[in-house]
């Protein structure tokens, strides 16, 4: 029962740190996209 409850446990702060990653990857590319309409809004 300890195995299960340890693997559990690291298998959810693993899942945990992935999420964290996706939406701050999620934030740069949003970001980046910002940037790119601001600077196609000033070539017009």
């Amino acid at each position: 029962m300890s195995r299960y409850l340890a693997f559990a446990l690291a298998l959810f702060a693993v899942t945990l740190t992935a999420c964290n990653t996706i939406a701050g990857a999620g934030q740069d590319i949003s970001k980046g996209g910002q940037a790119i309409t601001n600077s196609a809004e000033k070539a017009k």
